[in-house]
This record gives C-alpha cells, sequence and structure tokens, in this order.
C-alpha cells in the first residue's frame, strides 16, 4: 500500500503544478507476466513512479507515454494497449516470459487532482474505494466490489475498476518476537495487520509499529468474536505457548480462510490436532491447518521464522 500511495502523491505533486501525466495500469494479466493487474505507473515528462512489470516491456511503453502530444486541459487521452510475452507474436512487448498483460493508458491532468487528492486520502485511512476508470471518466465510487472488474466495451471502450483498500488481511494472534519479525514482514506486501494478544504490557507489542490494529483481549476465549471468515483472509497462531493455541484453534477451526497456520514444534501439534481429532473434530478442517508453520528452510531465529511464515502465505495468495 506504501508503494500504491507513493504512486499517486507523485501523480497530485505533479498535476499540482500544471503538468500532466500519463497514468498506466495492468488491467488484466495472464500466465508469466511480469505485470498483475493492479501494477500502476504515473509518467511524467522527466520522471517515472511505480512499475507494470518491467523489461524492454516497461521501457517501451513508458516511452510512448512520455511521447504523447499534451492535449487542452479536460480532453480524453485513454486507450488500451496489449502485450503478449513471446516471439514473433502480435502485440509482441519484446520479451519471451509468456503470457499476456493488458495495459490501460489515461492521461491526466490538473482537472484530475481533486480525485487524486480523495484517493490519497482514501489509502492513508484505510477507506474501502472503488477507482472506476473508462476512457471518459476517471472517479471513486461507493460500488462494492471485492478486489478487481476488467469489462471490453468495444475496440475503444473500457470498464476498469479496482478497490483501493487492501485486498488481503492478516490477523497475528500472539504478540512475541516472532510476531514482531512477521508483522514487519507483512507490512511490505501489502497486507492489513491486526494483532492480538492477551498481555498489555508485553515489550514486543509495544515495539511493533507495523501493524494497523492493535487488540489486546482479556482472553483468547474473545477471539472468534474478532476473526470473522474471510476468502482473503489470512490466520496465524503464534500464542504464549499450548494451551493458548488449543484455545484460538478450537475457535476459528469451523471458519474458512485463506490461510490458518499455527507456529509449533511438530510433535507439539501432533498431540495437539491428536486430541481434538478424537474429541471428534472433523479432519477434513484440521487438515487446513497449516502446522509445522512456514515453509522447510531450517529457520531457526524469529527473524528466519517470519520469512518462512512470509513465504509460505505468499505462495498461498498467489496461488502456488
Amino acid at each position: 500500500m506504501k508503494k500504491e500511495l507513493e504512486i499517486w502523491q507523485f501523480a497530485a505533486e505533479r498535476l499540482k503544478r500544471n503538468e500532466s501525466v500519463m497514468l498506466l495500469v495492468v488491467a488484466e494479466s495472464s500466465g508469466s507476466s511480469p505485470g498483475r493487474r493492479g501494477f500502476k505507473m504515473a509518467v511524467a515528462e522527466d520522471e517515472i513512479c511505480g512499475s507494470i512489470g518491467g523489461g524492454a516491456m516497461e521501457v517501451r511503453l513508458v516511452e510512448q507515454a512520455k511521447g504523447k502530444s499534451k492535449k487542452a486541459k479536460g480532453k480524453s487521452d485513454a486507450r488500451i494497449v496489449e502485450q503478449v510475452h513471446q516471439e514473433k507474436s502480435i502485440n509482441s512487448s519484446g520479451m519471451i516470459c509468456s503470457g499476456k498483460q493488458t495495459v490501460i493508458f489515461f492521461r491526466l491532468d490538473s482537472l484530475h487532482l481533486k480525485t487524486v487528492q480523495k484517493i490519497i486520502s482514501a489509502l492513508k485511512t484505510h477507506q474501502s474505494k472503488i477507482l472506476q476508470i473508462t476512457p471518459n471518466n476517471f472517479q471513486l465510487v461507493e460500488n462494492q466490489l471485492e478486489d478487481f472488474n476488467f469489462e471490453r466495451r468495444g475496440e475503444s471502450d473500457f470498464l476498469f475498476a479496482e478497490n483501493l483498500g487492501f485486498k488481503n488481511k492478516l490477523f497475528i494472534v500472539g504478540g512475541g518476537h516472532c510476531a514482531l519479525a512477521l508483522s514487519e514482514l507483512a507490512s511490505k506486501i501489502d497486507f492489513y495487520i491486526t494483532l492480538f494478544d492477551d498481555r498489555p504490557n508485553l515489550n514486543t507489542v509495544a515495539k511493533n509499529k507495523f501493524i494497523h490494529e492493535k487488540l489486546i483481549i482479556e482472553s483468547y476465549e474473545q477471539i472468534g468474536n474478532y476473526i470473522l471468515p474471510g476468502a482473503n483472509h489470512f490466520v496465524v497462531v503464534m500464542t504464549l505457548g499450548y494451551k493458548f493455541d488449543e484455545i484460538v484453534i478450537r475457535k476459528l477451526i469451523g471458519r474458512d480462510f485463506k490461510y490458518f497456520g499455527v507456529l509449533g514444534s511438530r510433535a507439539k501439534m501432533a498431540t495437539l490436532l491428536r486430541n481434538l481429532r478424537k474429541e471428534g473434530f472433523d479432519q477434513k478442517r484440521l487438515n487446513q491447518i497449516r502446522t509445522p508453520i512456514g515453509l522447510p528452510i531450517g529457520s531457526q531465529t524469529p527473524e528466519e521464522i517470519a520469512v518462512s511464515i512470509a513465504a509460505e502465505i505468499i505462495a498461498v495468495k498467489n496461488k502456488i
């Protein structure tokens, strides 16, 4: 979200000077395309901010954006550019990584400054707003949208809509050293992070400046009141010990999450899961718990453990 904010702040500063800025947005992508849906760039005459995937493709499209002749204020300049990452293909991007992406070009001028400033405000205050772009319109709307929508309505007509809020939410239950390290990593990959603990004076919670919400709850028995099911909800349990982990699992196991992981040794977690199985908890639900948590890279320190967990979360998020 920080990178997204920087792009819009860059655009706002140029628009305040009455300069034009070409906004490039990846509307859709497939295969091994380096630019993913929602990637953005703001291109001014002498500087750029952001990325739509890099490489030869980006260089060429940036030059096209810079080379666009200035038009009268308020006159629309929007188009769709197809990029196929294969040699000798129509609309070849100059790259051979396979896949393709569709890039929207939309010229911003000072008349769009008010909308850009609203976007900046929404991002800073974590408001869920919908950015809508058509060939003749650039606006924020209040419609409901989970992530993205892109419609081709004709050869030169389209609708792109994006929820500007965080696409993914990470709930960390337990605020120790591993939680602090994981919070720092997750804050750099655009997760909205909520941290829970039942210890009001824990120093690692006080040090955690990377999270968006910090909730000190009276007991982990209450955790079900705060963490709801969600297709883009990621839950990491790393409490003080076995009995607290078990409480959290009992409260959340019946809910559907994108990711549900529990920190703990293989032996400890095998015992915990075996006991729950004997009590009649559904095996399918138990199988959804990722434990030992994280990718097996021999992690030892809190920072290494955080890397392994973050990598596993990214793999799940990106459906690898």
